[in-house]
Protein backbone atom coordinates (compact mmCIF):
# COMPACT_ATOMS: atom_id res chain seq x y z
CA UNK A 1 0.00 0.00 0.00
CA UNK A 2 1.47 3.53 -0.95
CA UNK A 3 2.37 5.61 2.05
CA UNK A 4 2.88 3.25 4.61
CA UNK A 5 5.90 2.38 6.38
CA UNK A 6 5.82 -0.91 4.90
CA UNK A 7 6.26 1.09 1.26
CA UNK A 8 9.08 2.70 2.82
CA UNK A 9 10.99 -0.61 3.74
CA UNK A 10 10.47 -1.62 0.30
CA UNK A 11 11.93 1.26 -1.26
CA UNK A 12 14.80 1.44 1.03
CA UNK A 13 15.90 -2.04 0.72
CA UNK A 14 15.42 -2.32 -2.58
CA UNK A 15 17.95 0.78 -3.44
CA UNK A 16 20.19 -0.90 -0.47
CA UNK A 17 20.42 -4.07 -2.89
CA UNK A 18 21.07 -2.42 -5.42
CA UNK A 19 24.24 -0.47 -4.24
CA UNK A 20 25.41 -3.94 -2.89
CA UNK A 21 24.51 -5.63 -5.73
CA UNK A 22 26.43 -2.82 -8.44
CA UNK A 23 29.49 -2.22 -5.56
CA UNK A 24 30.60 -5.79 -5.49
CA UNK A 25 30.15 -6.68 -8.91
CA UNK A 26 32.39 -4.05 -9.18
CA UNK A 27 34.92 -4.94 -6.57
CA UNK A 28 35.09 -8.69 -8.65
CA UNK A 29 35.72 -6.59 -11.69
CA UNK A 30 32.66 -7.86 -13.33
CA UNK A 31 31.92 -4.44 -14.61
CA UNK A 32 33.59 -2.44 -17.51
CA UNK A 33 32.96 0.79 -16.21
CA UNK A 34 33.73 0.56 -12.46
CA UNK A 35 36.54 -1.18 -10.31
CA UNK A 36 37.73 -0.78 -6.52
CA UNK A 37 37.76 2.41 -4.62
CA UNK A 38 40.96 4.43 -6.28
CA UNK A 39 40.70 6.97 -3.65
CA UNK A 40 42.20 4.85 -1.21
CA UNK A 41 44.73 3.08 -3.25
CA UNK A 42 47.54 5.65 -1.37
CA UNK A 43 48.00 6.80 2.22
CA UNK A 44 47.20 5.08 5.78
CA UNK A 45 48.86 5.81 8.72
CA UNK A 46 52.72 4.83 8.97
CA UNK A 47 52.85 5.53 12.61
CA UNK A 48 50.53 2.94 13.64
CA UNK A 49 52.25 0.39 11.16
CA UNK A 50 49.33 0.02 8.02
CA UNK A 51 48.48 1.59 4.55
CA UNK A 52 45.41 1.46 2.48
CA UNK A 53 45.49 -1.49 0.07
CA UNK A 54 43.56 -4.46 -1.90
CA UNK A 55 40.34 -3.79 -3.19
CA UNK A 56 38.24 -1.49 -0.95
CA UNK A 57 34.71 -1.33 -2.06
CA UNK A 58 34.00 1.61 -3.91
CA UNK A 59 30.18 2.39 -2.46
CA UNK A 60 30.33 5.67 -4.32
CA UNK A 61 29.83 4.06 -7.71
CA UNK A 62 26.96 1.77 -6.27
CA UNK A 63 24.99 4.81 -4.67
CA UNK A 64 25.44 7.19 -7.99
CA UNK A 65 24.46 4.02 -9.92
CA UNK A 66 21.13 3.34 -7.55
CA UNK A 67 20.21 7.51 -7.57
CA UNK A 68 20.38 7.37 -11.44
CA UNK A 69 18.44 4.04 -11.59
CA UNK A 70 15.72 4.41 -9.00
CA UNK A 71 15.47 8.21 -8.26
CA UNK A 72 15.33 9.74 -11.25
CA UNK A 73 11.59 7.71 -12.53
CA UNK A 74 10.61 9.43 -9.11
CA UNK A 75 12.41 12.94 -9.96
CA UNK A 76 9.65 13.32 -13.15
CA UNK A 77 6.55 12.81 -11.20
CA UNK A 78 4.75 15.99 -11.35
CA UNK A 79 1.51 17.42 -9.67
CA UNK A 80 0.12 18.11 -6.73
CA UNK A 81 -0.76 14.73 -5.63
CA UNK A 82 2.29 13.02 -6.56
CA UNK A 83 4.73 15.43 -5.59
CA UNK A 84 4.44 14.67 -1.47
CA UNK A 85 4.94 10.78 -1.90
CA UNK A 86 7.60 10.62 -4.80
CA UNK A 87 8.96 13.26 -2.08
CA UNK A 88 9.21 10.45 0.53
CA UNK A 89 9.90 7.77 -1.49
CA UNK A 90 13.22 10.08 -2.74
CA UNK A 91 14.10 10.08 0.54
CA UNK A 92 13.78 6.20 1.94
CA UNK A 93 15.59 5.80 -1.25
CA UNK A 94 18.33 7.76 -0.40
CA UNK A 95 18.09 6.24 3.48
CA UNK A 96 18.65 2.76 1.91
CA UNK A 97 21.37 3.53 0.64
CA UNK A 98 23.13 5.87 3.56
CA UNK A 99 22.69 2.53 5.70
CA UNK A 100 25.23 0.49 3.24
CA UNK A 101 27.43 3.67 3.84
CA UNK A 102 27.23 3.78 7.46
CA UNK A 103 27.72 0.23 7.75
CA UNK A 104 31.28 0.09 5.59
CA UNK A 105 34.07 -1.29 7.85
CA UNK A 106 37.77 -1.86 7.39
CA UNK A 107 39.29 -5.11 6.74
CA UNK A 108 43.07 -5.54 7.41
CA UNK A 109 45.64 -8.24 6.37
CA UNK A 110 48.74 -8.87 8.79
CA UNK A 111 52.43 -8.85 7.31
CA UNK A 112 55.37 -9.46 8.91
CA UNK A 113 57.79 -12.12 10.05
CA UNK A 114 56.24 -15.72 11.49
CA UNK A 115 52.93 -13.54 11.28
CA UNK A 116 53.66 -10.71 13.08
CA UNK A 117 51.74 -8.27 12.60
CA UNK A 118 54.40 -5.45 11.89
CA UNK A 119 52.94 -3.93 8.99
CA UNK A 120 48.87 -4.19 7.67
CA UNK A 121 47.42 -3.80 4.85
CA UNK A 122 43.56 -2.34 4.84
CA UNK A 123 40.95 -1.77 2.92
CA UNK A 124 37.36 -0.76 3.16
CA UNK A 125 34.57 -3.40 2.59
CA UNK A 126 30.36 -2.93 3.12
CA UNK A 127 28.64 -5.19 5.70
CA UNK A 128 26.80 -8.36 4.64
CA UNK A 129 23.27 -7.29 3.44
CA UNK A 130 21.80 -9.48 6.37
CA UNK A 131 23.59 -6.89 8.72
CA UNK A 132 22.13 -4.30 6.18
CA UNK A 133 18.70 -5.45 6.56
CA UNK A 134 18.55 -5.83 10.43
CA UNK A 135 19.88 -1.65 10.24
CA UNK A 136 16.88 -0.98 8.02
CA UNK A 137 14.57 -2.84 9.76
CA UNK A 138 15.20 -1.50 13.21
CA UNK A 139 14.72 2.16 10.84
CA UNK A 140 11.50 0.61 9.83
CA UNK A 141 10.31 0.07 13.61
CA UNK A 142 11.46 3.42 14.36
CA UNK A 143 9.80 5.25 11.08
CA UNK A 144 8.21 8.67 11.70
CA UNK A 145 5.13 9.84 10.10
CA UNK A 146 5.04 13.11 7.72
CA UNK A 147 3.17 15.67 6.75
CA UNK A 148 1.26 15.10 3.75
CA UNK A 149 1.73 18.82 3.21
CA UNK A 150 4.86 19.52 1.80
CA UNK A 151 6.27 22.75 1.13
CA UNK A 152 9.37 23.87 0.91
CA UNK A 153 10.88 20.65 2.96
CA UNK A 154 9.19 17.19 4.50
CA UNK A 155 8.06 17.53 8.05
CA UNK A 156 6.72 15.38 10.98
CA UNK A 157 2.93 15.15 11.08
CA UNK A 158 3.29 15.74 15.42
CA UNK A 159 3.79 19.12 15.73
CA UNK A 160 5.31 19.16 18.99
CA UNK A 161 8.35 16.57 17.48
CA UNK A 162 8.62 19.31 14.00
CA UNK A 163 11.87 20.59 15.86
CA UNK A 164 13.06 17.21 15.91
CA UNK A 165 15.49 16.63 12.71
CA UNK A 166 14.54 14.40 10.34
CA UNK A 167 18.12 12.14 9.32
CA UNK A 168 18.93 10.94 6.08
CA UNK A 169 19.04 7.35 7.30
CA UNK A 170 15.49 7.52 8.86
CA UNK A 171 12.69 5.76 7.66
CA UNK A 172 9.67 7.93 6.49
CA UNK A 173 5.51 7.26 5.90
CA UNK A 174 2.22 9.18 5.18
CA UNK A 175 -0.31 6.94 5.76
CA UNK A 176 -1.05 4.50 8.50
CA UNK A 177 -0.82 0.52 7.67
CA UNK A 178 -4.17 -1.15 6.75
CA UNK A 179 -5.02 -4.40 8.58
CA UNK A 180 -2.87 -6.95 7.10
CA UNK A 181 -4.21 -9.85 9.03
CA UNK A 182 -7.88 -9.24 7.11
CA UNK A 183 -8.43 -10.01 3.31
CA UNK A 184 -8.87 -6.82 1.60
CA UNK A 185 -8.93 -7.63 -2.14
CA UNK A 186 -9.34 -3.73 -3.12
CA UNK A 187 -5.83 -3.27 -1.07
CA UNK A 188 -4.72 -6.31 -2.94
CA UNK A 189 -4.29 -7.51 1.01
CA UNK A 190 -4.82 -11.76 1.06
CA UNK A 191 -5.12 -11.62 4.93
CA UNK A 192 -3.59 -14.55 6.99
CA UNK A 193 -6.38 -17.13 7.22
CA UNK A 194 -5.43 -20.44 5.94
CA UNK A 195 -1.85 -20.01 6.55
CA UNK A 196 0.51 -22.26 7.48
CA UNK A 197 2.44 -21.18 10.87
CA UNK A 198 4.92 -22.62 13.21
CA UNK A 199 3.23 -23.66 16.72
CA UNK A 200 6.42 -23.30 18.92
CA UNK A 201 8.10 -20.48 17.07
CA UNK A 202 8.17 -16.93 18.62
CA UNK A 203 8.89 -14.96 15.46
CA UNK A 204 6.73 -14.09 12.48
CA UNK A 205 6.16 -17.55 11.36
CA UNK A 206 4.26 -18.47 14.55
CA UNK A 207 0.56 -19.06 14.55
CA UNK A 208 0.59 -16.48 17.43
CA UNK A 209 1.52 -13.46 15.45
CA UNK A 210 0.60 -14.69 12.08
CA UNK A 211 -3.33 -15.97 12.74
CA UNK A 212 -3.65 -12.31 14.51
CA UNK A 213 -5.42 -13.77 17.85
CA UNK A 214 -7.41 -16.12 15.55
CA UNK A 215 -6.14 -19.16 16.49
CA UNK A 216 -5.38 -21.96 14.35
CA UNK A 217 -6.79 -25.47 12.97
CA UNK A 218 -4.24 -28.96 13.36
CA UNK A 219 -4.38 -31.03 10.71
CA UNK A 220 -1.80 -34.18 10.26
CA UNK A 221 -0.47 -34.77 6.69
CA UNK A 222 0.57 -38.14 5.38
CA UNK A 223 3.84 -37.90 3.79
CA UNK A 224 5.28 -41.08 1.56
CA UNK A 225 8.63 -41.18 -0.48
CA UNK A 226 10.99 -43.64 -0.76
CA UNK A 227 13.72 -44.19 1.96
CA UNK A 228 16.86 -46.55 2.83
CA UNK A 229 17.91 -47.04 -1.30
CA UNK A 230 20.41 -49.76 -2.29
CA UNK A 231 21.96 -49.94 -4.76
CA UNK A 232 22.00 -53.91 -6.17
CA UNK A 233 24.08 -55.41 -8.23
CA UNK A 234 23.47 -55.50 -11.11
CA UNK A 235 22.12 -53.34 -11.94
CA UNK A 236 19.11 -51.58 -9.79
CA UNK A 237 18.48 -49.77 -6.70
CA UNK A 238 16.03 -51.24 -4.34
CA UNK A 239 14.33 -48.84 -1.49
CA UNK A 240 11.53 -49.18 1.00
CA UNK A 241 8.10 -47.35 1.30
CA UNK A 242 8.85 -44.95 4.44
CA UNK A 243 5.40 -42.82 5.44
CA UNK A 244 5.13 -40.73 8.11
CA UNK A 245 2.57 -38.69 9.62
CA UNK A 246 3.04 -34.64 10.33
CA UNK A 247 0.70 -31.84 12.63
CA UNK A 248 0.58 -29.36 10.32
CA UNK A 249 -0.91 -25.97 11.51
CA UNK A 250 -2.81 -22.98 9.48
CA UNK A 251 -4.85 -20.08 10.50
CA UNK A 252 -8.31 -19.44 11.39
Amino acid sequence: VAGTKESAFLHAVTAAGLVHSVTRACSAGNVTECSCDASLRSGGSASEGWHWGGCSDDVHYGMSFSRKFLDVPLKNVTGRNGSGLAAMNLHNNEAGRQAVAKLMSVDCRCHGVSGSCAVKTCWKTMSSFEKIGRFLKDKYENSIQISDRVKKKLRRKEKSQRKIPIQKDDLLYLNKSPNYCVEDNKLGIPGTQGRECNRTSEGPDGCNLLCCGRGYNTHVVRHVERCECKFVWCCYVRCRRCETMTDVHTCK
